[in-house]
């Protein structure tokens, strides 16, 4: 049968009226946790009760690293993945999983390319996936990985809430080689359109922004906030900083706790979206810089029970794709004085 080469481990212990989703024949995921996020210890006690064993037909328990870190980073995500990982864990890697034909980074890949990634990495389609991040971030790239599984109907996706937390709290790691997976086939899925935001309706509700008979869809952007402002530059050379007409900025460090880089609990959660004008009966997209950290709010929303799954959606080309696209005639880009 054929493998994929992982890790051989040595263990330590230490819109308008097209925004609106159709809500006929929607099913939310099923998950068999108590939530979409889950505490080291019950992700624990999981693996536990299901192991990922390779040799069992039964659904496991598949702990996938999602580490990522921004391309002028020295740190790569395989590296702190080889360093300290959760047993048996496999890798999620951004920078391979997703559309190579688009200009923009980590764009969706196609249902094929995603199919092709989660056999590779040995994952079927019955088994819960738990989506964790590097130590050295705590939450950061795994809610978008979480996010693409959901779009491409994984049935049950959780994400750890967090890997920072299991390694101060001492439940088990390892480290080390390559060992070898079993792959197993995982059918080409259908793509969750309605939870993808594209850069025709973005710059629909842009435009409409303050116009009489709108239906005031929220924008939600997660970058810091000297650039949502055009104080400061964006990291990628040549792109304007600045923001969406009407759009709202909640940095995504602001949705997490400074010390354990945890999601905030619920009701902090709630009064930071009240603060900042956020209306939970209205529709809302969330955006960043290339789509990582707009599943970071839109993660948040979820937590804090803020919109429902049937209307939230991310932009998935984000900042990158609307600097680069929108026509300097639309004014589309503000500027803070």
């Amino acid at each position: 049968m054929a493998t994929l080469a992982i890790f051989r481990s040595t263990r330590a212990f230490s819109p308008r009226r097209s925004f609106q989703r159709c809500l006929i024949g929607f099913i939310e995921p099923r998950r068999n946790m108590s939530s979409y996020l889950v505490t080291p210890t019950e992700l624990a006690d999981a693996l536990k009760k299901s192991p990922p064993s390779s040799i069992s037909p039964e659904p496991r328990i598949i702990p996938l690293c999602a580490s990522w870190f921004l391309p002028n980073d020295e740190r790569k995500g395989i590296d702190v993945f080889i360093e300290k990982r959760i047993p048996k864990a496999r890798f999620f890697d951004l920078d391979k999983v997703n559309d190579k034909r688009s200009p923009y980074p980590h764009m969706l890949p196609s249902a094929k390319t995603f199919a092709e990634a989660m056999s590779s990495l040995g994952i079927r389609k019955d088994d819960t996936v738990v989506v964790y991040d590097s130590k050295e971030l705590g939450i950061f790239s795994a809610p978008r990985v979480a996010w693409t599984l959901r779009v491409f109907g994984h049935p049950k996706v959780h994400i750890l809430n967090n890997f920072k937390l299991w390694v101060e709290q001492g439940f088990p790691t390892e480290s080390g080689e390559l060992y070898s997976v079993e792959c197993n086939p995982y059918p080409i899925p259908k793509t969750d359109e309605k939870q993808v935001a594209t850069f025709e309706q973005v710059r629909e509700v842009a435009l409409d922004h303050n116009k009489e008979g709108s239906e005031g869809v929220q924008i939600i952007d997660a970058r810091p906030a000297g650039r949502f402002t055009g104080k400061d530059p964006e990291p990628r050379e040549g792109l304007s900083s600045g923001h969406m007409p009407g759009s709202i900025n909640i940095p995504f460090s602001a949705v997490l706790d400074p010390e354990t880089k945890a999601f905030l609990p619920k009701e902090q959660l709630q009064k930071l979206f009240k603060e900042k004008g956020v209306d939970p009966s209205r529709p809302i997209i969330s955006t960043c810089g290339t789509g990582v950290t707009a599943v970071v709010i839109d993660t948040a929303l979820e937590v804090a029970g803020y919109g429902s799954f049937e209307t939230r959606r991310v932009y998935d080309g984000s900042w990158t794709e609307w600097a680069q696209r929108v026509s300097p005639s639309d004014s589309l880009i503000r500027k803070d004085e």
